[in-house]
């Protein structure tokens, strides 16, 4: 048997936190490096397409949320606080994941 101990939950919170705020930072670099019509460029090129097909996103109504599904991969995709109409904010683990993203 072998002695390695398992990271504990807070452990791997911690790592997933840090790597999250690494993504984020690196994010809000290069967003700061592009122009303004480099930026619009890009949401023309990307509005409404789906990010693992490239099909084409459609608003459908579930559970009273507009969420946007992609009718080639069947992927659904939620724009912000969609996730926390659709799970509610009592959730516990839901609410912590949304912040740990949100962050």
């Amino acid at each position: 048997m072998s002695n390695v101990a398992k990271p504990s939950n807070n452990e791997e919170e911690f790592i997933a936190r840090e790597e999250a705020e690494r993504k984020r930072k690196m994010h809000s670099e290069r967003a700061g490096a592009q122009t303004a019509a480099q930026k619009e460029d890009a949401k023309k090129l990307h509005w409404m397409k789906c990010p693992k097909c490239g099909s084409e996103l459609h608003e459908v109504s579930f559970k009273g949320v507009q969420v946007d599904r992609c009718f080639g991969c069947h992927g659904v995709f939620l724009d912000n606080g969609e996730l926390e109409a659709l799970a509610g904010k009592e959730e516990g683990y839901i609410k912590s994941v949304i912040h740990f993203f949100m962050k």
